[in-house]
């Protein structure tokens, strides 16, 4: 178990462990601090001190605002000068989001295929078309868009995409009392009352290839996850439980712009647990690539050539 486990663990005890100079000091409960408990606070004192003296982890706002800091640095929207009560919650549910995007598209004219895409053709240095398995679509420009896939593509470029699969899994519970209208967070999981009426829980984060398959052993880690922050919800009832992939980076951070030795040919993906908050902003970005215009803000850190470094790709 790591120390930021360990650390974790003990919270949930109500055990407080802090530094003070070179001493571990403890506070806890009456019983609370078990044999156990003490003796891996003894065998551990030095590798809890060097944790404790060290730099603070970030949470996921503060990652968040990093990244968006990279976006556009310096840009003063996100920095504080005043504040504001909005009643209601504005979460999505990604089904329905993606079928209101999917109709609004086709009102302006685009045309949906299915199909797997296989490759890409090209003709001196720039795409002319994305290769199915049973037609070749002819076009000016292609972005591969693939999510936790997008590594797949790297052969048709010729460009490392080091994206791999995140899984994540998430009950849906009827749960008793009044909607929680906020969202409750612990850890990398949290709790809140989405447009379906129903309690969301989760989330999992794990490495497991392409599987997709629900468990129940996330079923009993995501249950324990909520019982911790919200007790009351000892009653609610599983009315469904998912899973779904979210694409990761190697390095944690988006993979967005063009293809370097590729003209009109973008990627944009890495958005992992936070793809819906992103994609506007991706969207737009690539949308002022895909039409010859600068974009908001510096893309720098997040090119896609960046993993060729590591090895090359024969295009094919």
């Amino acid at each position: 178990m790591t120390v930021s486990a360990f650390l974790a663990e003990l919270r949930t005890r109500d055990i407080h462990v802090w530094a003070d100079g070179n001493r571990l000091q403890c506070n806890a409960p009456a019983g609370a601090l078990t044999p156990e408990l003490r003796d891996q606070l003894q065998r551990r004192r030095r590798e809890i001190l060097e944790y404790l003296g060290g730099p603070a982890e970030l949470s996921f706002s503060q990652q968040r605002l990093w990244l968006l800091d990279q976006l556009a640095p310096g840009n003063p929207f996100y920095n504080l000068v005043g504040a504001m009560l909005v009643e209601g919650g504005g979460a999505v549910e990604p089904y329905r989001l993606v079928l209101a995007l999917t109709r609004a598209a086709e009102r302006l004219g685009v045309r949906v295929r299915h199909g797997r895409a296989i490759g890409l053709r090209r003709d001196d240095g720039r795409v002319t078309g994305v290769v199915l398995e049973r037609e070749v679509l002819s076009c000016a420009t292609a972005v591969l868009a693939l999510g936790p896939w997008s590594a797949e593509a790297s052969d048709w470029i010729g460009v490392p995409i080091d994206v791999r699969p995140l899984k994540g899994q998430i009950l849906r519970l009827q749960a008793p009392g009044p909607p929680v209208e906020c969202s409750v967070g612990w850890g990398h999981n949290y709790a809140t009352t989405k447009t379906d009426g129903l309690l969301w829980a989760g989330t999992t984060e794990e490495e497991a290839g392409f599987d997709e398959e629900s468990t129940l052993a996330a079923r009993d880690e995501i249950g324990a996850a909520l019982l911790k922050m919200l007790p009351a919800m000892a009653d609610a009832q599983v009315a469904q439980q998912t899973a779904c992939l979210r694409p990761v980076a190697s390095d944690g951070l988006l993979v967005l712009g063009g293809v370097p030795g590729l003209d009109h040919a973008y990627v944009a993906t890495g958005g992992a647990r936070k793809g819906i908050l992103y994609g506007p902003a991706m969207g737009q970005a690539i949308a002022d690539l895909v039409l010859g215009r600068d974009t908001r803000v510096a893309l720098d850190a997040f090119a896609p050539g960046r993993f060729a470094g590591a090895r090359e790709l024969p295009r094919r």
